[in-house]
């Protein structure tokens, strides 16, 4: 399978598009996904004028552009059909009056967005999240259910192992609305020191408190191997993502994704349907 093997661009996130371009070719990407906050280089209230220019110079450095990680604004759609960006990416957070009235909410916004994406031509993407938010890939698949086909699922194998379930199961199951793999890996470390913990991923577990790390492709509970085979047999060929989210960045985030891009694409070479 081909695939177009791309970067989450958060960790360089207030970079000119033609530097984050020179950067991010020079790590081995061909694709990025780009962050549209506030926080960011293009921002919400300026993406419409700026994310055209932006991705033009990501491409002029040989890098598409394949989503931004966004908000469901008519700006941001406007700015995405103009820059030539295919996907919205986003996220189902879960509110204080719990998951049934959460997943209404989100079900009743991305609702209100299908005129918009119609209208400029632009998928949404929505990725489960561990912690506040629709956490599964099941629950995902089923807030999109009956939307039209742009409403597109990102799949993460991360958070896919963090809900505790099986890629040979998830990526079956969604494989027509497969948007994009996010590729990343993570597991539950006690938490010795309270002080330090990242108390918002946190949960209470037999009276201790638990938190998420973010390691390298072999340092946690999904099994990058076995993604591969579920996406061969679902045979799918668009972009896979590596999100480039590290917990210990002791070692550099550069030297963490280059190494991990090198992992994937030497594992996944092989046919594992030949094997």
């Amino acid at each position: 399978m081909t695939y177009l093997w791309s970067v989450f661009t958060k960790p360089w996130a207030g970079l000119p598009g033609d530097e984050l371009g020179r950067l991010i070719a020079g790590l081995g990407f061909a694709g990025a996904e780009v962050p549209v906050r506030d926080t960011a280089y293009v921002t919400t209230a300026t993406a419409e004028a700026e994310l055209p220019k932006f991705t033009k110079q990501l491409r002029a450095e040989g890098i598409e552009p394949i989503s931004v990680a966004s908000d469901l604004t008519e700006s941001v759609f406007a700015a995405c059909a103009a820059a030539g960006v295919p996907l919205i990416r986003i996220m189902a957070p879960l509110g204080d009056d719990g998951y049934a009235a959460s997943v209404r909410r989100n079900r009743e916004q991305l609702e209100a967005s299908v005129v918009l994406a119609e209208r400029y031509d632009v998928q949404v993407g929505v990725q489960p999240h561990h912690g506040r938010f629709v956490s599964s890939t099941l629950g995902v698949l089923q807030l999109l259910d009956g939307l039209p086909e742009r409403f597109r699922l990102v799949w993460d194998a991360a958070h896919d192992a963090l809900a505790g379930d099986d890629p040979a199961v998830t990526i079956e199951l969604g494989a027509a609305r497969l948007g994009i793999v996010n590729l990343k890996n993570a597991m539950y470390l006690e938490n010795a020191d309270l002080e330090n913990a990242d108390l918002k991923n946190a949960d209470p577990k037999n009276g201790r408190r638990w938190r998420t790390h973010f390691g390298q492709a072999d340092e946690g509970l999904a099994d990058w191997s076995a993604v591969h085979a579920a996406l061969v047999r679902a045979e799918y060929s668009g972009p896979v993502c590596l999100t480039a989210q590290y917990s210990d960045l002791t070692v550099s985030v550069e030297d963490r994704v280059r190494k991990d891009l090198q992992t994937a694409v030497t594992s996944w070479r092989r046919d594992p349907s030949r094997e």
